[in-house]
C-alpha cells in the first residue's frame, strides 16, 4: 500500500482526534506509544518532550497524543512505522482506524502531460495514482467521458481539428472516494507549420533535445539555473546529474537550487528518456565562489588568509549576526508601540551594513530564551553579535532584566531573563566584536530581592554595552571586567526610564530616533554612540529623564561598517546555505479551480515572525461575472485577527508598517497578516475558498482548496522549546542546534522593504 509511506502529516484532522481519543491514557496510551516508537532513534524522545506532551492536558483543547504525533511528523515519521508501532503495542482499534484512513487515500503520482503534436500522430497520456487495491479510472474530453478510456494510459489518434486545443483530465476512482488528475492540453498542428518543431515527428526520431543546459560561474547564495527541454512520444521524462551522480528530486525540464554553495559545484548533465528512448544532454561545468569582500568594496575568491586584518589598519568580522528583539503586547502590563518601529528601523539599517539580522516581536520566556540561544550558536571566531531589546525591564543590584511577554503582574527574576548572563555566554564563543544595547526601563523592582550569581565577565577588549537611560548603581560584573564610561556621562536619573514618541502609530523611541541618524556612519562603535548620546541630550522633554550611558572596554577600532571576510570556505558555506533554508518566504504559486479561475497566492514578510499573505485572482473565464479568494482556517495557534484578513488595502490589516512591504505586492489583492509564526509546532496550512458568480444568477458558488506551505521564516526553529545556551564554543563551526535551529549556520536573510521615518516629537510616554 504505496500511502503507508506518506508522512504523519497528511493525516487528516478526523483520523487525528480519533487516535487521540483512544490514546489520551497512561495505561495503555500515547506514552507507551512513545516508548515502542523510541525504538528507533532518530523518534526517540526526549524526558522534556514527554514532559511537555504530558502538561497538554491542562490545556481547554491539548491532546498528549497530538502533541507527539507532532513531534514524530518533525521527525518524517511515515505512516507505515507508526502502524507498526500501534500493532506492536497491540492496539486494535487505533490500528483499525489508521488503516481505514490509509484505505480513504488517494495519492496521483504520474499526472497527464499537456502536448504540442503534429497532425496525424497518435498521442499518449499517462495517469498513474497510488493508494488502496482496486482503483479504476476514467479519461474526460473536457467534460465529457471518453468511451472505453479506463486504462492509466490513454491512447488516441489526433480527433481534435488543428488549431483547437482539447483538454483531457483523468478521474481515479475508489468506491465513493475519488480524485482527478490535472488537465492535460492537447494542441494539434498541421505537419507544415513552422510552431511543429520544423516538420519534426515524435513518432520517427523518439526523442529530441531543443534546449541545451548552458555552463555558468555564480557567487555563493546565487541561484543555480540549468535547462534542458525536449520533445517526444510518449512525453519525455528528466533526471538531473551531478558528477555522474542523480540530483535527488531533480526530475524537471527546469533544475533550480536557492542561494548555492561550494557544495553544488560540479558537471551537470540531464538524462531525456519515455518508455521508448532515451538521450543525454550535453555536460556542462558549474562554477561557485567562495568569494571574500574586500576593503576596496570589490569581490574577488578567497585565499584563506586572516579573517580579521588585511590592509594596514583595516579590521575585517568574519561574519555579522545581529538580534533584534521588541516586546509589545504584554498580557499583564502597559501596552507598548514604539518597540516595532524601532525594531524595523534597526532591521532596515543593519541590513545595509551587510548584517544578517533576526527581528523578532512579543515574545514569551521560552521563545525569547531559544532566540537568544540560537543567536548565540551563531556567534564564532571574529564574528560581530549586536543584540537589541526593546520592551519593558528593570535593575536589580547591578543586573539587567528584559521582561518577555508573558511575565506575571509581580514578576521576578525567575520570569525575565538576564542581560548579563547574556553577554557571558556571547565572550565564551570568541566573538570579534560584542554589542548589546537595551531600550528599557532600568526601575527597581520592589518584588525581586534575589541577587543573581552571575560573576564577572572576561576582559576580552571587545564588549559595547549601552542603555537607554542610565540608574546610580553599585558596581556590577560588567564594571569589574575592566569597562570603561563614556567621558559625558556624569550624572544619571534614579529609576530612569526609556520613553516613546507619539506621534501616530508611526513613532520610534528617543534612543532610536537619534540612533538611525548615524548608525551608517563609518566610525568607531563607541564613537558613534557617544554622538547618538550628545543627541539626546539636546531633547528638552526627556532631559535629566532618560539618558544613555555607555560601558565599553573596546581596544581596537571596531566599526559596524567594517567588511566580511570569513573564517574558512566549507564552513561558511554549510552556515549560509542552512541560516538562508531556515529562513525564506514560501514561493508564490498559482491556483486553478475547477470553474476555470487561476488565483496567484503570495507572501510579504514583516518581521522574521510575521508574514502576509495576499491573493489575487489572475484568470477569470468569460461566463463568471464576479469571484474572490480568501483565506480561511488559519492555525488557531497563530496571532491572527480574523477581522483584520482578507483586505483589500494593506493599511486595514492591522499593520501601521503596510506601505512598507506592500510596495512590492501586487494590486487588486486580498491581504491577510500572520503573526506569531515562532508558535507554529507543525506546517502551515490554510483554505484558499473561491466565491464565484456566473452572469444572470445572483447566488454565489463556492471551491475549497487546501493549502500547505510548509515552516516559513522562524517557525522552522521551534522557539516554543526551550533549549540549552551553548557554555563554550562548539568544536566545530557546524555545530549545530538541538532541534535544528538557525544556530546550525548563518546566511542571507529575508529582504524587507526599506523604510525612511523621521517622526517630530510631540509628547513622550514611559515604557
Amino acid at each position: 500500500m504505496g500511502d503507508l509511506d506518506m508522512p504523519i502529516g497528511s493525516l487528516g484532522e478526523e483520523v487525528v482526534a480519533q487516535l487521540c481519543e483512544l490514546l489520551d491514557n497512561v495505561s495503555w496510551g500515547w506514552r507507551k506509544l512513545a516508548e515502542v516508537a523510541g525504538a528507533e532513534k532518530r523518534f526517540r524522545c526526549s524526558m522534556e518532550e514527554l514532559e511537555m506532551c504530558s502538561l497538554k492536558v491542562l490545556e481547554p483543547r491539548g491532546s498528549p497524543t497530538q502533541c507527539l504525533l507532532q513531534l514524530l511528523a518533525e521527525r518524517d515519521c511515515s505512516l507505515k512505522y507508526l502502524l507498526g508501532c500501534l500493532e506492536r503495542m497491540g492496539h486494535t482499534k487505533a490500528c483499525q482506524v489508521l488503516s481505514s484512513a490509509v484505505q480513504d487515500m488517494i495519492r496521483i503520482t504520474v499526472q497527464p502531460e499537456s502536448q504540442v503534436v503534429p497532425e496525424g500522430t497518435r498521442v499518449s497520456l499517462t495517469c498513474w495514482a497510488s493508494g488502496p487495491p482496486g482503483l479504476t479510472y476514467q479519461w474526460f474530453c473536457g467534460k465529457q467521458e471518453v468511451p472505453g478510456a479506463t486504462a492509466p494510459e490513454l491512447v488516441m489518434d489526433t480527433a481534435a481539428p488543428p488549431g483547437q486545443p482539447a483538454w483531457y483530465i483523468c478521474r481515479v476512482n475508489c468506491g465513493a472516494t475519488f480524485a482527478f488528475s490535472r488537465w492535460a492540453h492537447i494542441q494539434v498542428e498541421k505537419s507544415s507549420s513552422p510552431s511543429s518543431a520544423s516538420g519534426y515527428c515524435p513518432t520517427m526520431a523518439g526523442l529530441q533535445i531543443l534546449r541545451q543546459p548552458r555552463p555558468c560561474r555564480l557567487a555563493e547564495g546565487d541561484t543555480l539555473v540549468l535547462e534542458c527541454r525536449a520533445i517526444g512520444n510518449p512525453p519525455p521524462q528528466y533526471q538531473w546529474f551531478r558528477n555522474q551522480r542523480p540530483v535527488e528530486g531533480a526530475q524537471a525540464p527546469r533544475l533550480q537550487v536557492k542561494l548555492v554553495t561550494t557544495a553544488e559545484r560540479g558537471s551537470y548533465s540531464c538524462r531525456v528518456f519515455n518508455l521508448f528512448h532515451e538521450v543525454w544532454s550535453q555536460e556542462v561545468d558549474v562554477e561557485i565562489g567562495p568569494w571574500l569582500f574586500t576593503s576596496g568594496g570589490s569581490w574577488q575568491e578567497g585565499d584563506g588568509g586572516s579573517p580579521e586584518r588585511g590592509s594596514p589598519g583595516q579590521l575585517y568580522a568574519t561574519d555579522k549576526v545581529a538580534l533584534l528583539i521588541g516586546n509589545m503586547h504584554y498580557l499583564h502590563h502597559k501596552q507598548l508601540k514604539a518597540p516595532m518601529v524601532d525594531v524595523h528601523t534597526l532591521s532596515t539599517l543593519l541590513r545595509q551594513l551587510d548584517f544578517k539580522v533576526v527581528s523578532l516581536l512579543d515574545l514569551c520566556k521560552a521563545e525569547m530564551q531559544t532566540a537568544v540561544n540560537e543567536f548565540l550558536l551563531l556567534l564564532d571566531k571574529g564574528v560581530y553579535g549586536l543584540l537589541y531589546y526593546a520592551g519593558h525591564g528593570y535593575e536589580n543590584f547591578g543586573n539587567s532584566f528584559m521582561v518577555p511577554i508573558d511575565a506575571p503582574s509581580s514578576y521576578s527574576s525567575a520570569h525575565c531573563l538576564c542581560v548579563q548572563r547574556v553577554l557571558q555566554a556571547m565572550q565564551q564563543r570568541r566573538t570579534g566584536l560584542n554589542i548589546f544595547l537595551l531600550d528599557m526601563c532600568r526601575k527597581r523592582n520592589l518584588n525581586d530581592d534575589l541577587i543573581p550569581q552571575v560573576g564577572a565577565l572576561q576582559v576580552t577588549a571587545n564588549i559595547v554595552f549601552g542603555y537607554a537611560t542610565w540608574v546610580p548603581s553599585p558596581p556590577s560584573p560588567v564594571q569589574a571586567a575592566g569597562l570603561r564610561f563614556s567621558p559625558w556621562l556624569t550624572e544619571g536619573c534614579a529609576d530612569a526610564e526609556a520613553y516613546e514618541l507619539s506621534q501616530g502609530e508611526l513613532s520610534n523611541g528617543i534612543f532610536v530616533t537619534f540612533l538611525k541618524r548615524w548608525l551608517l556612519e563609518d566610525e568607531k562603535i563607541t564613537v558613534l554612540l557617544d554622538k547618538v548620546a550628545e543627541d539626546m541630550g539636546t531633547l528638552e522633554i526627556t532631559r535629566g529623564r532618560q539618558a544613555l550611558e555607555l560601558r565599553s572596554n573596546l581596544s581596537e577600532r571596531r566599526a559596524l561598517t567594517d567588511p566580511i571576510r570569513p573564517l574558512g570556505r566549507d564552513e561558511s558555506s554549510a552556515r549560509n546555505l542552512q541560516w538562508a533554508k531556515a529562513h525564506v518566504l514560501p514561493e508564490s504559486r498559482h491556483l486553478r479551480f475547477d470553474c476555470g479561475v487561476t488565483v496567484q497566492l503570495g507572501f510579504a514578510a514583516e518581521f522574521s515572525n510575521i508574514m502576509i499573505i495576499y491573493t489575487r485572482v489572475l484568470d477569470t473565464p468569460g461566463d463568471i461575472a464576479k469571484c474572490e479568494a480568501k483565506l480561511t482556517d488559519l492555525p488557531e495557534e497563530l496571532d491572527v485577527d480574523v477581522k483584520c484578513t482578507n483586505k483589500e488595502s494593506p493599511e486595514d490589516v492591522g499593520s501601521p508598517l503596510a506601505p512598507t512591504w506592500s510596495l512590492g505586492c501586487p494590486s487588486c489583492c486580498l491581504y491577510s497578516r500572520l503573526c506569531g509564526l515562532q508558535k507554529l509546532r507543525q506546517e502551515l496550512v490554510f483554505t484558499i475558498c473561491l466565491q464565484y458568480r456566473y452572469r444572470g444568477v445572483d447566488d454565489f458558488l463556492e471551491e475549497r482548496r487546501v493549502v500547505s506551505v510548509g515552516r516559513p521564516l522562524i517557525a522552522k526553529l521551534n522557539l516554543q522549546l526551550v533549549a540549552s545556551p551553548p557554555a563554550s564554543p562548539p568544536h566545530s563551526p557546524l555545530s549545530a542546534s538541538p532541534h535544528g535551529g538557525w544556530g546550525a549556520v548563518r546566511a542571507s536573510w529575508v529582504n524587507t522593504p526599506e523604510e525612511n521615518l523621521s517622526p517630530e516629537v510631540s509628547s513622550s510616554q514611559a515604557l
